[in-house]
């Protein structure tokens, strides 16, 4: 039988062990993991929705000026009919417009990732992830408003929402950086943030649901209000750092806080030259463009190619949109304690670990992404390659996605605002190049979208595997400091 989860045994301490004093189970630190958990779920699910409501919120013959379904394969719906809600009111917004609507999000998001990490390491992430997510509730509620205002409003929302959200993964990384201790990262960080894959998973269908049997606006009121509501619990129960945790058990804390010894930086000033000089930070910011263009091209046109390719009708379509999703939330949760184990158990180096998990999760989805695109009208194959490649990508988040802890835990905040600015791009310029490059939708069409996604992938992986490290780099713990006791 294996050792439980609770008997987490570190090799790193050269303290006498608290040999099982720090049980994972109702621990602080995975209480954290668990809230955060449903606030990157809240997040993601204010993302999507719109991509689901869009379709609802326009008149039919608007959205396709030119209606070039693709005829290669033959029709097939299970239609049900059910009698469909169509209180909604419609705009007539053309495709161009709904790109931008759909794009206005990201214009947002790009610009608060590194403040978003420098802010986090001054005032500390816990503020700054709660309003993050208030913020965006609080302007999802208002989406229905803004639409009826003007499209020039409903941007100019979707931006806000943009701006509060870019804060939230910095303020995290940041907050895990005083929280996880180094053999737990990957499993604390992949739980936390595998709430954004089955927000999409749930989102999806779900708004599907809720725009077909009550009426678009419901699915902005209902995201936002479950928003507004995780504020409150966050507020109450989560702190910064293990020292100012109100309920945290003595063992627990002192367990982290020896931990992280010699691994943060007391340095009041950000290193900025030297970090951004760093090769291993720039390997990230290579895997995670690279991740992010097959990413979010797939997640802003998969509906698009079932719907126009494969000819499935929107109601199969959410769900079967939602099933890659489904794929990676299950990885990632799965893909965090193997890389664990083998770090701690198996005595794998860190960098070991990265690399593989980088490569098994960008290699992987493009092979699948490649072959989905050569099997004709295979409805069965088609979802199921798009499937093992989302699901294969959901590796990266134990690969390169934490490695900015491994590399400097006490700028991680920012390092991942640095990254994840470079890897907001593809979700601005990946689908409107699909777009482009798919105007007869055709098979032939698609191949050049997913060949792309895939080269962009094959590189990234082998820049990773090439430059990346492990081990705590020197710029990032000069003056190695002693804990505020």
């Amino acid at each position: 039988m294996e050792p439980d989860e609770g008997e987490d045994r570190t090799p790193l301490l050269k303290e006498p062990r608290l040999d099982g004093a720090v049980p994972a189970c109702c621990s602080a630190r995975y209480n954290l993991a668990l809230l955060a958990f449903f606030g990157f779920f809240l997040l993601y699910a204010l993302r999507v929705n719109l991509s689901v409501a869009l379709v609802d919120m326009v008149e039919p013959n608007t959205s396709l000026a030119k209606n070039t379904t693709s005829n290669v394969c033959p029709e097939h719906s299970s239609t049900i009919n059910t009698p469909r809600n169509t209180t909604g009111k419609k705009y007539s917004w053309d495709a161009d417009t709904q790109g931008w609507i759909l794009g206005s999000f990201f214009y947002g998001y790009i610009i608060t990732q590194i403040p978003g990490g420098y802010l986090a390491s001054k005032i500390g992430g816990k503020l700054l992830l709660g309003f993050g997510v208030f913020g965006t509730s609080a302007f999802t509620l208002l989406t229905p408003l803004a639409a009826d205002l003007g499209v020039g409003y409903l941007i100019a929302v979707r931006a806000l929402e943009g701006l509060g959200e870019g804060v939230t993964f910095p303020a995290m990384h940041s907050m895990w950086s005083s929280w996880a201790p180094p053999l737990e990262r990957s499993k604390l960080l992949s739980i936390s943030y595998a709430g954004a894959q089955l927000g999409t998973v749930v989102s999806l269908p779900l708004s599907g649901l809720i725009c077909y049997y009550m009426n678009w606006v419901y699915v902005f009121y209902i995201f936002g209000a479950l928003g507004v509501l995780w504020f409150f619990f966050w507020m109450w129960l989560v702190s910064d750092t293990p020292e100012t945790h109100k309920s945290i058990s003595h063992a627990e804390r002192e367990y982290i806080l020896s931990s992280l010894k010699d691994q943060l930086s007391t340095q009041k000033s950000v290193p900025w030259r030297p970090m951004l000089e760093s090769l291993p930070l720039w390997a990230i910011v290579v895997a995670h463009f690279s991740y992010n263009w097959t990413f979010y091209t797939l997640l802003t046109l998969l509906p698009t190619y079932m719907k126009e390719i494969l000819r499935f009708d929107a109601q199969e379509n959410g769900f079967l949109s939602a099933l890659p999703y489904f794929g990676c939330w299950l990885c990632i949760i799965l893909s965090g304690q193997i890389a664990d184990y083998l770090r701690e158990k198996q005595k794998l180096s860190t960098v070991c670990v990265r690399k593989c998990f980088t490569l098994i999760g960008m290699i992987g989805p493009a092979v699948f992404l490649v072959a989905a695109g050569f099997i004709g009208c295979n409805y069965a194959l088609a979802v199921a390659f798009v499937t093992i490649s989302t699901t294969l990508g959901g590796f990266c988040t134990s690969g390169y996605s934490i490695n900015h802890l491994d590399i400097a835990p006490s700028y991680a905040g920012i390092l991942l605002g640095i990254t994840n600015s470079f890897a907001t791009i593809p979700g601005m310029v990946g689908p409107v190049i699909a777009k482009s490059l798919t105007h007869n939708n055709t098979v032939g069409e698609w191949q050049t979208v997913f060949y792309i996604a895939a080269s962009i992938n094959l590189f990234g992986a082998i820049f990773f595997a090439l430059f990346a490290s492990g081990e705590v780099q020197d710029w990032a713990v000069s003056g190695y400091h002693l804990h505020r006791n």
